[in-house]
């Protein structure tokens, strides 16, 4: 029988605890493409997306970062702004912000259970069950659209972009970090396939700021925002960045845009990506600025990118021993590792903990860190599509010839007895790094700077 909101044979979801394992649990039916889902939510709730004002960030790398720093800049300037990311890397409700604060945990319950009815009245239509990253969409919506009233919601795309369902909204401009070799089991094996997935999000009209690299991306990127009438803003083309200075927690760079020049940036992330990132971020504002009035003060500009802090990208998240984590689980985020532990860091000795899922692509991401590491401990994130740990060890073998360095391997399985390793190891002039999966670095983090599990996840 179909359900809604006055049958009485719908238990309501009593606590938080009890909502988020609801929403959780509906993870079973998968990543399905297609947004008839996720329409038939908006509908039934009244297109509550309607009235927002979405900035809409796709790319491989990077997606975070941007967020944040454009969080942190809008609220500088005085805006209410709703942040919406995946993964989160705490909590939960780490993924509904507004003000830069979680979605507090009785507005959460109270959406999931206006949800819920609706949820199983889909589920009983032909059209199946919304899957958790559906419903997680349309909670955001809900909170941003029914409850919390943002200026502006900094939205990041789960997977994708052309049939991810964050690209229900019609955003006023559109964001492409870049492209890379990322969830090709579900986006396809070639750059162009990944850039048309992403480029998806390019809608009739709306600005586009971009930063994608290779030549073959750029074009499509070129050709969708030309079919769709919209104006491309390209790093590179219309806007570049140069760094000014770079050491360890603190860099700035000088940014030449189309609309004007402005010089000295600070920002305290680390690597060069992340002078890149910022310089999207700076793109993005002006592009604001220029078409819809957006009040940025310079000062307000300079002050949100100092401040602006992503955790788990490049985080020192322990002193003594020194261990930074970076999640860099494809290629392009070891690469982008690796410059940093060249050019930014200085150590002694350098000792890498990796854990890894089964469904990445490892070889080339192991390729950029091999030739810098002391020791590799292996282990395993504690999630169900992790790889096992032996399995990655066997991979390390083969590529340890041709990484031109011998370093010790050790293979523990259970992270927290690799940390300790990690730990043991590490001496005062040493670095240490805990690197891979998302899904690791969310657990080592908590345990080293809270002591306590995660709740980590999509």
């Amino acid at each position: 029988m179909s359900m809604t909101n006055n049958d009485n044979n719908v238990q309501p979801l009593a606590t938080y605890e009890e909502a988020r394992q609801w929403i959780e649990g509906l993870v079973s039916f998968g990543i399905r493409p297609g947004m008839e889902r996720i329409e038939r939510l908006m509908e039934l709730t009244g297109h509550p997306e309607r009235r927002l004002k979405f900035i809409h960030i796709a790319g491989t790398n990077g997606k975070g970062s941007v967020c944040a720093y454009l969080t942190s800049v809008l609220l500088r300037c005085g805006y209410d702004v709703g942040t919406f990311t995946s993964p989160y890397i705490t909590k939960f409700t780490n993924r509904f912000q507004y003000n830069g604060t979680d979605i507090p945990e009785e507005t959460l319950l109270a959406l999931a259970n206006r949800l819920k009815p609706l949820v199983e009245e889909i589920a009983d239509s032909e059209l199946g069950s919304p899957s958790m990253f559906e419903v997680s969409t349309a909670i955001a919506i809900l909170y941003y659209g029914t409850v919390s009233y943002p200026d502006f919601v900094v939205w990041e795309t789960g997977l994708g972009g052309r049939m991810d369902v964050t690209n229900i909204v019609t955003p006023i401009v559109s964001v492409i970090t870049n492209v890379g070799h990322d969830h090709m089991d579900i986006l396809g094996d070639t750059i162009e396939a990944i850039t048309t997935e992403k480029a998806g999000i390019i809608k009739p009209g709306v600005p586009v700021i971009s930063a994608v690299a290779q030549p073959e991306a750029a074009a499509i990127i070129r050709d969708t925002a030309k079919a769709k009438k919209s104006s491309l803003y390209l790093l590179g083309k219309q806007f570049s960045e140069t760094a000014l200075k770079v050491s360890e927690n603190e860099q700035s760079f000088r940014f030449d845009g189309l609309f004007r020049s402005i010089d000295e940036l600070p920002i305290t992330l680390n690597g060069a990506h992340q002078r890149t990132n910022a310089a999207v971020a700076v793109m993005t504002l002006e592009v604001m600025r220029q078409y819809y009035a957006l009040i940025l003060e310079d000062e307000d500009l300079r002050e949100g990118l100092r401040s602006a802090a992503w955790p788990g990208r490049l985080e020192m998240v322990s002193q003594s021993p020194r261990i930074l984590i970076d999640g860099a689980h494809n290629p392009e985020g070891a690469q982008s590792l690796a410059l940093a532990l060249t050019e930014t860091y200085r150590y002694e000795r350098l000792h890498l903990m990796v854990g890894m899922l089964t469904n990445k692509n490892h070889r080339d991401t192991l390729r950029h860190i091999l030739p810098l590491v002391d020791t590799l401990v292996v282990t395993e994130p504690d999630f169900r599509k992790a790889m096992p740990s032996a399995e990655l060890a066997e991979l390390v073998q083969d590529l340890r010839e041709s990484a031109g360095r011998s370093f010790e391997l050790i293979v523990e399985p259970n992270w927290r007895q690799a940390l300790e390793r990690l730990q043991t190891l590490t001496e005062e002039a040493d670095l240490a790094v805990v690197t891979g999966t998302l899904y690791l670095i969310a657990d080592v983090r908590s345990q080293l700077l809270y002591n306590k599990d995660s709740e980590k996840g999509w």
